[in-house]
């Protein structure tokens, strides 16, 4: 087996045994380290992980940003790498960072971007028009850390932190089912609105009525979910709820506090 890589992958997780062990066989074999922060487990996540290889520790949910931050400040490479227990590293993306190390090249960037594609419960890998979002997940920890937000867990490079961007994807496979992912809707509503009061923001009425609609067109268009057929018109009505779920539930709270 090829030497691996001096760079650590970390992952947090709860609940998550039937899915974290693709994530960690992705990147055993790459990255010289692979750590697991978990939260709470109550079904053996923790011991999946490690008899995968992971080192595991636990640490009480504080939000998404603060747990990763925990997870990285445990990490004892300068170079890191984050992935979710719903994702995994593509053999190809893998070959991709084991050149960019052993070519040296991976000192052109602080940060490096990468495509995380998503694959259904009923795919075998991503569609070519598979919709993906790019967040930097291999980074310099001394050019960036994960933001502090609790709700949304981004990578923030520092002033002047050159970026890079990986051809290869990652896979990710967020929706184990219909009635899954209403439950993590319903969960991560109630986050976003409590962020938006933390913050002092205020979503306008008007769009109580607009943004199911807007939404619905962004999804089944725009990300090109029309091209899954009749599950692409199921995953765009879902994703077109969500949003309208975190306007109804703020303006739901502007009520409560006007009384």
């Amino acid at each position: 087996m090829p030497d691996t890589l001096p760079v650590s992958a970390f992952i947090i997780a709860r609940n998550e045994a039937d899915r974290i062990g693709r994530a960690i066989d992705s990147v055993i074999g790459l990255f010289d380290e692979v750590i697991v922060v978990d939260s709470g487990s109550s079904d053996g996540t923790p011991a999946v992980a490690e008899a995968r290889g992971a080192r595991v520790m636990h640490n009480d949910w504080p939000g998404y940003g603060p747990q990763k931050r925990f997870a990285e400040d445990r990490c004892r490479n300068r170079w890191l790498f984050n992935l979710d227990a719903d994702e995994a590293v593509t053999p190809d993306l893998a070959n991709e960072i084991r050149n960019l190390f052993e070519t040296g090249r991976i000192s052109e960037a602080d940060c490096w971007q990468v495509s995380i594609d998503d694959v259904y419960a009923h795919e075998t890998g991503p569609a070519p028009w598979a919709y993906g979002y790019i967040q930097i997940r291999l980074y310099d920890r001394e050019k960036g850390r994960f933001s502090e937000s609790t709700v949304h867990d981004t990578v923030r490079p520092v002033p002047g932190a050159r970026m890079g961007r990986l051809k290869a994807v990652m896979e990710h496979r967020s929706i184990r089912s219909i009635g899954f992912q209403v439950e993590k809707m319903n969960r991560y509503s109630a986050m976003q609105v409590a962020d938006l009061a933390e913050h002092g923001r205020r979503l306008p009425r008007w769009r109580l009525l607009t943004e199911f609609p807007v939404s619905f067109l962004k999804a089944y268009f725009g990300r090109r979910y029309a091209l899954y057929g009749w599950w692409g018109v199921i995953i765009s009505i879902n994703y077109a709820y969500s949003r309208f779920l975190r306007v109804a539930k703020a303006y739901e709270a502007q009520l409560g506090t006007s009384r």
